[in-house]
């Protein structure tokens, strides 16, 4: 019924349930395909509709997963080590000694095992040199630390920071760079939030014309193949059987006996598994003297 089947497509249907429904009560929408046109007309207008659908899916999908991947980049800086990660959460103004022209703030990074006495060893490796030391982070791996310390013994002291294998990191604070980055990452996460509703919304309403569009090719696929293996007039009659696995076998023997008549040779090629068909690409196991296809519903699983 296409009334019931637009009434789903406007509201939050299930279509675990839904796709199912509209499969077993399946009858063709004139509106959009109608009968009396060619079947080429048929045809061009699904492919036509699906293509338009696979565009719009690509063009929505590349600018959200280019907010997504930006947002990932800059998220993966908040999470490593101090000695990696960016610092915009970290550091603040007052940390630093700015515009000086005799000293100069550095950033240390002190393993986890030495944070305690970091300090001391600190004060000692330049004590007149140095006018603060203070943490201003910890992680699992360390500590960090500033030091202010004469611009003129700045390479010297990196040099012993090595030797007690503390790392210098290199980092110059920049108020405005800072600022910016952590707006980035708002503005990130703002639109990819904004765009995540409409998105998720096209692809409920583009699923469902998909999924009607894919049907009607498997419909049409049932009739031209009728037509094509048993002729004219048409005398054929479609059905949607959905045996249990357990009855599959039983269900294909019985079918067998029944429609066997219609094509020995793939009747034949059943009981025999082994038997090659001349000039047939398809395996034994998908061609019958029936017509058959498979509609994989195993796709509606998915959280």
């Amino acid at each position: 019924d296409p009334a019931h089947i637009e009434d789903d497509r406007d509201r939050n249907w299930d279509p675990g349930v839904d796709l199912i429904s509209y499969l077993t009560r399946f009858e063709w929408d004139m509106a959009k395909y109608p009968i009396k046109q060619p079947l080429k007309n048929i045809s061009e207008a699904l492919a036509k509709q699906i293509t338009q659908i696979e565009t719009d899916l690509k063009s929505r999908t590349a600018a959200y997963n280019n907010i997504k991947g930006n947002l990932q980049s800059l998220e993966r800086k908040t999470v490593g080590n101090l000695l990696t990660r960016t610092l915009a959460d970290i550091v603040n103004k007052e940390d630093f000694v700015l515009n000086s022209e005799y000293l100069i703030t550095l950033l240390v990074v002190v393993p986890k095992n030495q944070v305690i006495e970091a300090q001391g060893i600190l004060h000692a490796r330049s004590l007149q040199c140095i006018s603060s030391c203070r943490m201003i982070a910890e992680d699992t791996e360390g500590g960090l630390f500033t030091v202010t310390l004469f611009r003129k013994v700045m390479d010297d002291f990196k040099a012993k920071a090595r030797e007690n294998r503390f790392m210098v990191r290199e980092f110059y604070f920049d108020e405005k760079e800072l600022k910016c980055e952590k707006e980035e990452i708002m503005k990130l996460a703002s639109d990819k939030k904004q765009q995540y509703g409409p998105l998720l919304r096209w692809l409920k309403v583009n699923f469902s014309e998909a999924f009607v569009a894919w049907i009607h090719v498997k419909a049409l696929r049932v009739f031209v193949e009728s037509v094509l293996r048993y002729g004219l007039p048409v005398n054929f009659q479609a059905m949607l059987l959905q045996p249990s696995k357990k009855s599959v076998k039983r269900l294909r023997d019985v079918l067998n006996a029944v429609f066997k008549h219609l094509d020995e040779v793939a009747a034949a090629s059943i009981m025999d598994m082994s038997m090659d068909i001349p000039g047939l690409q398809l395996s034994n196991q998908e061609y019958y003297p029936y017509v058959y296809f498979k509609i994989d519903l195993s796709l509606l699983d998915y959280s």
